[in-house]
């Protein structure tokens, strides 16, 4: 299956949140709670004008009948999808995870951020929707 490329506007986005993501661990660093982390990052993209939804229910189906509902960790500019860790080392189940996000809600891109890193641009993830 050949990949999509999400829109501009929606790289654009990502690229917003990546930089607020580096600001909030180049001034927390490593080693605290991903509540710690999400929070941090709300306040930033609020200081930087990035619209988003925090832990933004979505509903969940199963043969178009509605069996529950999950929650992204954040939603920015209503269509890309971020998913917050802090965690020694991201796992093929915490990627399934976003793809399962998306998959849920239609949107083409999502981030997982693992704060839990020496450098921040190592615990960033860029998932597509194929």
């Amino acid at each position: 299956m050949a990949v999509v490329e999400p829109s501009e506007r929606v790289d654009e986005l990502a690229r917003a949140v990546i930089g607020a993501a580096i600001e909030v661990h180049k001034v927390l660093g490593a080693g605290f709670l991903e509540s710690v982390y999400e929070e941090a990052l709300c306040v930033e993209l609020a200081l930087r004008g990035i619209p988003f939804e925090r832990q933004k229910p979505i509903a969940l189906t199963y043969k178009d009948q509605k069996v529950g509902e999950a929650r992204l960790d954040l939603l920015v500019g209503g269509e890309l999808v971020v998913e917050l860790k802090a965690v020694e080392r991201i796992h093929p189940i915490h990627q399934a995870q976003v793809i399962n996000y998306l998959r849920a809600t239609g949107f083409q891109l999502g981030l997982l951020l693992n704060f839990n890193v020496e450098q921040m641009r190592q615990g960033i993830d860029r998932i597509i929707l194929s």
